[in-house]
């Protein structure tokens, strides 16, 4: 009897612990709005983007979020294919919607072929590149995470190496930086970094 129970006990334990492993995985819900869900690259070429700051599935540093500093954490990625033009960046956060869309935290676009780097702590964008849309508007540098309590989110670096140089009216918003950069797409890539709350802020203001 007591055999059979521990047996009934270990198997219920052990599907608690798959359904929450499950859940861990879950898809973030604004995951199939994400860029690189909706563009392709022609050839489906990937290129490797790394941080200093962080490896691919870690934690963000607290300095380059929106709580201390938001400096921006550095950025490097494997050089194009043969024909590569320009590059261009879109960070964005599924687990946040807004308008049915994940929050669009930084851009930057016409970044020219020859560079594959992009230094810590920058604050001007390399010569011939421009800053492009976010949540709050055209031409923003870089805003990092600014995560709610709860949680850990999924930050979104996706880089794209395009067959052509942009026109300035791409930069208008990102419905018009996405659909400038369809069909141009000659190879691509990304780093996801993960964000919480910093648990040392500051409560937020009464309104």
């Amino acid at each position: 009897m007591k055999g059979s129970v521990s047996a009934n006990l270990m198997a219920a334990l052990l599907l608690v612990g798959a359904g929450a492993a499950l859940s861990a995985e879950a898809p973030s819900p604004g995951a199939p709005q994400l860029a690189l869900a909706n563009i392709s690259a022609k050839s489906g070429a990937r290129l490797t983007v790394e941080s200093p700051a962080f490896k691919n599935g870690g934690d963000i540093p607290y300095e380059n979020t929106q709580y201390r500093g938001n400096i921006f954490p550095g950025l490097s990625w494997t050089a194009g294919p043969s024909g590569t033009r320009s590059y261009a960046i879109i960070m964005q956060d599924p687990d946040a919607i807004h308008e049915g869309m994940p929050i669009l935290h930084w851009t930057m676009f016409n970044i020219p072929a020859s560079v594959t780097r992009l230094d810590a702590a920058m604050t001007t964008p390399p010569a011939g590149s421009s800053y492009g849309p976010n949540i709050r508007g055209a031409s923003q540098a870089y805003m990092g995470p600014h995560t709610p309590p709860g949680p850990k989110h999924h930050y979104h670096l996706q880089l794209f190496a395009l067959d052509t140089v942009l026109s300035a009216d791409a930069g208008a918003d990102y419905a018009a930086l996405t659909g400038a950069m369809k069909g141009h797409v000659l190879a691509e890539g990304e780093l996801v970094g993960l964000a919480q709350a910093d648990p040392n802020a500051p409560p937020p203001a009464k309104k």
